[in-house]
């Protein structure tokens, strides 16, 4: 029997629904002091001054540093297009960029009088201009940093080089597009703690996407040799691309800790992570498309003007792949994109979910129906006319790009067939011409998705233990994706072994010798492939134990269901794991090298029926085989989807109602349908958000508006329909597993069906475009001023 493909209960939430947990707050540090810290209240402003001397003096405060108590050089600009002088300090000096910059920690003995400390402290600013608007920044009438001259971190091309053929278009529709800012809001915070060991070693606790990037960081920036840094993860509650890295609160808790001799922990607010955690998306997009006009797509040119925040961060990188991943599904021959990043006073950019590919299926998605209804054809048409087919795999894309494999027609057509979407044309119609006020619209997205794009290998061993069962090491940190079961499926495939006997451990850079970051839905390709690949070594190795064993060639020892036996001979004697492994453990107690290298008769004594008594002197969790293995991978996949959303719009009040969802999804080879679903249901509940709900807003001097869960649209169930979900499967032959990443899916296809939908129930009005988030608000004003203008 294989598990793989079938469903399996995971076996990591047991500990979490009963409060079993170990999240960096539940880590016990006897003596421990909490960090809290004063950000900044202003956008843009110099620092005239910083007077901490009532906060030493509240009572519980340890210690107060400011910038020149930091050490520790600015971090360097991530992307080495950015100029120099755009270089961020851990704590704000001379200079603050943005609400929420850290500017002074306070630490004490508890968290009531860390508060009471950050209180005390007194600020004195000089205003600057502030500039929050993309638009205003390339300008370059308000510098960030002034030495670098521009506020302009990178800019960036693709695809073809000189004229584009629309000239030769009968159609070219042109378009603006905003993907607008979203916070991430992971349900933890960044929450981080530092201690250092009488060894002079630095235990460092992170809520994060992997131990060892941490430690690299923690290495590179306080000159610390890694080998004496240990990171530990464990439990993490969401990340979702925004902990991919550490933040400068987090960095300068090892310094804390040194100065006072003791434990630190930093757990920050809802609201200090509102601000202080990295925002995403951000980008306005100028698009123009052309074709002829029976629904042929020939030519598609995008620019981008993406955002960076105060910071350059990853921006840069995230507008590259939204230029990268064009024309998306779609054969369009002729594909240019450009992009320019720019600084702003808000909060820095980083990766969420999908980091830069939803917004590419978002210009994809919207510019196709704004094609079709310009060469007045449904969108499902000019979808079929320009959708690859199976047989032009692998797919060299106008931008640089090999697509392994896919069948996007299937998936549409399943799609359509699932929703009825002949049935629910007809129900548009009737609603039309019965003038009918809720009315009902249709949107549709097909969709790619890169992942396993995240360079870089993964790391996977496993170890058959003295009492049979067998551990798995991992370098992947999941935080919610289920990789303990999904590890231990492959590893029970290959063994024969029950689940409840193999062992998955993470997050401990002094337990797992190296790993990567889990990001890119990157982890079932590279870190599944990897254990797979050490569990494949170890039975080899295994088979070859069992063949001295049962005095047979190896080439004819066979593993069936946990037991190995001689092939054609299953009723003879057999050796399962636990007698190998008692075998092998009273070899090496006896202090007998390989059981081949043993004379025949005390071979003889060592068989499994009669096994000496173990030696105590051994301990059960003693690795009695190990193979490891690490795996990069023959380069990323491209999972595809094709999702259908249908819309009531009350004509009165503008009131969105999300009647229906359906996805059909394709991330190759499928592992275990209910964790692949799990993913698709977190990823569209957040791609709906970002559809109906979620815009992060400043106002014009950089202040934000939407700091609290009171004024940030985080949908709840109740705000949800049921979601209609289906998977196919196009193998990847990019891995051995054939699997592709199916975790951001839901954010790529989710918010341009929904609002594909919305401008399809207005269509008829002449409204042709609503940006998102597509609220009642402003679908009520795209009706006002359709009604007005005919």
């Amino acid at each position: 029997m294989t598990l793989v493909g079938t469903t399996v209960l995971r076996v990591e939430d047991h500990h979490l629904l009963i409060g079993d947990t170990c999240f960096v707050a539940d880590v016990d540090l006897p003596g421990a002091l909490h960090v809290r810290y004063v950000t900044s209240t202003m956008a843009h402003a110099q620092l005239v001054s910083v007077d901490v001397a009532a906060a030493r003096a509240v009572s519980g405060v340890v210690d107060v540093l400011v910038a020149s108590d930091v050490g520790v050089d600015p971090l360097a600009p991530m992307v080495q297009a950015a100029p120099v002088e755009m270089v961020r300090p851990l704590l704000a000096e001379g200079v603050v960029r943005f609400v929420g910059e850290p500017i002074v920690a306070v630490v004490a003995e508890t968290e009531h009088a860390a508060a009471d400390g950050v209180a005390a402290v007194e600020v004195e600013y000089e205003p600057l201009p502030a500039v929050v608007r993309v638009e205003e920044s390339r300008r370059d009438g308000v510098l960030l940093f002034p030495g670098a001259g521009t506020n302009v971190v990178a800019s960036n091309r693709g695809g073809a080089v000189g004229a584009l053929p629309f000239d030769e278009c009968e159609v070219v529709v042109e378009a603006d597009f905003v993907n607008q800012r979203v916070a991430p809001c992971p349900i933890e915070t960044r929450v981080a703690a530092s201690v250092w060991g009488d060894d002079g070693r630095l235990t460092h606790y992170a809520s994060c996407q992997g131990a060892h990037p941490i430690r690299t960081q923690l290495s590179t920036v306080h000159g610390i040799p890694p080998d004496q840094i240990r990171v530990v993860t464990a439990d993490v509650g969401g990340s979702f691309g925004a902990k991919g890295r550490a933040y400068p609160e987090e960095l300068l808790l090892p310094v804390i800790a040194k100065r006072t001799g003791r434990p630190v922990r930093w757990m920050p607010s809802r609201s200090d992570d509102m601000v202080g955690l990295g925002h995403s998306r951000a980008q306005h997009q100028q698009v123009r498309i052309g074709g002829m006009r029976d629904g042929t797509i020939r030519c598609l040119e995008v620019h981008v003007l993406a955002d960076a925040g105060a910071y350059p961060g990853i921006a840069p990188n995230l507008a590259n792949n939204t230029g990268n991943l064009l024309p998306g599904p779609y054969r369009i021959e002729h594909v240019r994109w450009t992009n320019e990043c720019v600084l702003t006073n808000t909060t820095p950019i980083t990766a969420y979910r999908g980091a830069g590919r939803p917004e590419a299926a978002a210009i994809m998605d919207r510019a196709v129906d704004r094609f079709a209804a310009e060469v007045g054809l449904d969108p499902v048409v000019v979808r079929r006319k320009n959708l690859l087919r199976p047989d032009e795999f692998p797919w060299r894309s106008p931008t640089g790009l090999t697509y392994d494999s896919g069948a996007y027609e299937r998936a549409l057509d399943l799609a359509l067939e699932n929703v009825d979407y002949d049935g629910l044309r007809v129900e548009q119609r009737r609603r039309r011409e019965d003038g009918d006020a809720m009315l009902l619209g249709i949107g549709v997205s097909v969709f790619i998705d890169r992942t396993a794009g995240v360079p870089g290998s993964e790391y996977g061993s496993i170890e058959l233990l003295a009492s049979g069962d067998v551990l798995v090491k991992t370098g992947s940190s999941p935080y919610g994706q289920g990789h303990h079961t999904a590890w231990a499926m492959l590893v029970a495939d290959r063994t024969g072994l029950p689940m409840d006997r193999i062992t998955v451990v993470h997050g401990d850079t002094d337990v797992v010798p190296r790993g990567g970051v889990t990001g890119g839905s990157r982890s079932a390709q590279k870190a599944g492939s990897a254990v797979a690949q050490a569990t494949d070594a170890l039975v080899a190795e295994a088979r070859r134990r069992a063949a001295d064993l049962l005095e047979a060639s190896v080439d004819d020892i066979v593993l069936e269901e946990g037991v190995f036996h001689v092939r054609g001979a299953p009723g003879a004697t057999t050796v399962n794991w636990t007698q190998l492994a008692s075998y092998l453990r009273a070899t090496r107690a006896a202090g007998v090298g390989s059981a081949s290298e043993q004379p025949a008769a005390e071979r003889q004594a060592l068989r499994p029926k009669g096994l000496p008594a173990q030696s105590e002197a051994i301990s059960q969790s003693e690795a009695m085989l190990r193979c490891e293995a690490d795996f990069e991978g023959d380069g990323p996949t491209f999972p595809f989807g094709a999702y259908v959303a249908v819309v009531e719009v009350d004509t009165e009040t503008g009131f969105l109602t999300l009647e229906r969802i359906v996805t059909v999804d394709d991330a190759g080879t499928i592992l275990n349908p209910m964790l692949a679903l799990g993913q698709v249901h977190g990823g569209l509940a957040q791609g709906i958000a970002q559809g109906m709900f979620e815009e992060f807003v400043y106002d014009d001097d950089g202040n934000p508006l939407t700091s609290t869960f009171a004024d940030y649209g985080i949908p709840t169930a109740a705000d949800l329909p049921s979601f209609e979900c289906s998977l196919t499967e196009t193998p990847s032959p990019n891995n051995p597993l054939g699997f592709k990443g199916i975790a951001e899916s839901g954010t790529i296809g989710g918010p341009p069906a929904l609002q594909n939908a919305v401008v399809d129930a207005l269509s008829h009005l002449g409204v042709r475009h609503l940006d998102l988030p597509v609220t009642p608000e402003r679908i009520w004003q795209a009706i006002t001023e359709a009604t007005r203008i005919a």
